[in-house]
């Protein structure tokens, strides 16, 4: 028996035998997994909307999946010159003041090639060219995406993405769809989710028996057609009339997929597993069913369905008090924040 072999055990006691692979920083946050299947795996989320406080959930979930699940999380935010979170950053040039225009920022993409897996909501962002391709070698490496509402239109034009000299697109071609309008009263209505019957035994649907949130479902392909043949729809969501729990379905709006999942194809030839849902603000991620379904998907992009379980926990950790989705930002209380503070 050597010396690291008797050490090792020690070590783990202590908690000190596998440090998080990101060194911590006041330019994001960093979540040491405890026990659980992930531990070992490192998983990155990126926040950087301005309309469905994700700036308040994806630290809320990265909690979550170190707490109860193991992983080391990251998560990065898109802040202003400051170094403040700032969902009110624009995302067009004002006529007329175009040079005026600020790029958007999100510090430490670098750590992407740490990372097993990547939860991402982004929205309509302008990145600096270096920071867009640290996030194109992400989505080539073959490793899984959790794509979460906005961030099938998470970028203000295409990535420098190309397979056999064609442009991809990040939501429509990576994602399997874009946001192409609101399927029903934007700020008014909520959806019910519904598992797909015949995939009800699907990895990814394990224990889960509710979804509901107050955002509405969105359309991502054109009347008389559905997804590409390369997505399976796993959750249809049903518009209801109102943004209550309790409220009554809109029968004048048919169910759309708000949830699916899809392989990518790399351009080396890898196969990346990919899950997006057109749900996921920061009121929505109060559903446990939502908050499970999206856990669930990335065990499974990360190939641990066998580790997947109906009842482990995906309780929230501590206090969480999203704001309501919306641009209305001295209304609803948003203002630029440092990172700390979503801690």
């Amino acid at each position: 028996m050597t010396f690291s072999s008797l050490l090792f055990p020690a070590l783990l006691c202590l908690g000190l035998a596998s440090a998080h692979p990101v060194p911590e920083s006041p330019k994001w946050l960093t979540y040491s997994g405890e026990k659980g299947p992930g531990k070992g795996k490192h998983i990155v989320l990126i926040t950087a909307d301005q309309e469905y406080r994700s700036e308040q959930s994806m630290p809320m979930m990265a909690k979550v999946l170190s707490k109860h699940h193991g992983f080391d999380t990251t998560v990065l935010f898109g802040v202003n010159e400051k170094g403040e979170v700032d969902p009110t950053m624009p995302v067009y040039p004002k006529k007329g003041k175009e040079a005026e225009f600020k790029s958007h920022n999100i510090p430490g993409l670098e750590h992407l090639a740490k990372a097993d897996a990547l939860i991402i909501i982004t929205r309509l962002l302008t990145l600096p060219m270096e920071q867009q391709k640290l996030i194109v070698s992400y989505l080539d490496s073959g490793k899984p995406i959790i794509a979460l509402r906005t961030a099938n239109h998470g970028f203000r034009g295409n990535l420098p993405y190309e397979i056999d000299g064609k442009r991809i697109n990040f939501g429509r071609d990576l994602l399997g769809g874009a946001f192409m309008g609101h399927h029903g009263r934007w700020h008014a209505d909520s959806t019910r989710g519904t598992i797909v019957e015949a995939l009800k035994n699907h990895p990814i649907a394990t224990g889960v028996t509710d979804i509901w949130g107050p955002s509405d479902v969105y359309r991502t392909y054109k009347e008389g057609t559905g997804l590409p043949k390369d997505c399976t729809a796993l959750v249809w969501g049903q518009p209801l009339m109102g943004r209550n729990y309790e409220d009554k379905p809109n029968t004048k709006k048919e169910p759309l997929p708000v949830a699916w999942f899809k392989n990518w194809t790399t351009t080396t030839g890898k196969n990346a597993r990919v899950f997006h849902t057109t749900m996921g603000s920061g009121k929505d991620l109060e559903s446990a069913g939502l908050r499970r379904l999206v856990i669930n998907a990335t065990y499974w992009g990360l190939k641990m369905e066998k580790q997947i379980t109906p009842d482990r926990s995906v309780e929230i950790v501590g206090e969480y008090k999203p704001l309501a989705s919306g641009f209305n930002y001295e209304k609803l209380g948003v203002v630029p924040k440092l990172p700390a503070t979503y801690k």
